[in-house]
């Protein structure tokens, strides 16, 4: 996958309850307002009680300064629990071209985007979803930088959150499960792509480039990885960024 550069200022983990704190203050859309008014977990609270919901975008390229979202996909879950009776998925009419290459791979035609909202239309719907929950991702650089930009072409305002991203968390637990021997040759990991790493946990292959289906398999895998890997009572801090 193409590495989208990453150039947004990002606080330290500790350091998030602050900046959402600062950004409710200097917030001038109502909507995005409210969704920093609602803080942001606790960094010390352990992950078993953390609220999560998964975030995928499928979008009209891989450069969110020329591209925009095509459709959004978020499954609220814990570590427990998957409420895919609360999920969501949209489809949003970008203010770019769909290309034919975009439409080959997530399958949204130029017919099922006509008559779609913008999405300012629905942001009122979008960030209470999102808000005082933790959002989990496969390869934050899309749905980072693409709510980002998304977001300062339409209101003229930045929106930042601190997020698990399942493919980093990927790469962490193969390099430590990886012998000394194969770092020092500097050999290749594993594909850290969501099906291959679905595929370690022994978890069903979906069809991919759905933003719903991929969202719902980011959870199950965040789940598979702290079951297998991590001490669910470490705090939220240890795992986001």
């Amino acid at each position: 996958m193409p590495m989208v550069k990453d150039s947004l200022t990002v606080p330290k983990p500790n350091a998030w309850p602050e900046y959402f704190r600062k950004q409710a203050d200097l917030a001038r859309d109502s909507r995005l307002k409210r969704y920093f008014e609602a803080g942001v977990i606790d960094p010390q609270t352990p992950m078993r009680n953390v609220p999560m919901v998964a975030l995928d975008f499928e979008t009209t390229g891989l450069d969110p300064e020329a591209h925009g979202i095509v459709s959004i996909g978020m499954v609220p879950f814990s570590l427990d629990r998957i409420r895919c009776r609360n999920a969501s998925h949209f489809i949003v009419k970008p203010r770019q071209d769909l290309s034919s290459e975009s439409i080959v791979i997530h399958g949204i035609t130029h017919a099922a985007v006509e008559e779609a909202p913008d999405l300012d239309e629905i942001l009122d719907v979008v960030l209470p979803a999102l808000a005082h929950q933790l959002v989990v991702v496969h390869y934050r650089q899309i749905e980072r930088f693409f709510l980002d930009k998304a977001l300062l072409k339409r209101l003229n305002e930045h929106i930042v959150f601190p997020v698990i991203d399942t493919m980093a968390l990927e790469e962490r637990i193969l390099k430590m499960q990886q012998p000394r021997l194969s770092r020092w040759l500097s050999r290749p990991l594993p594909s850290l792509r969501l099906p291959d790493a679905r595929e370690r946990y022994g978890l069903p292959r979906y069809h991919l480039h759905h933003a719903m289906t991929d969202a719902l398999a980011t959870a199950e895998l965040l789940q598979a990885q702290m079951a297998h890997h991590f001490d669910p009572e470490m705090p939220v801090q240890s795992l986001w960024c």
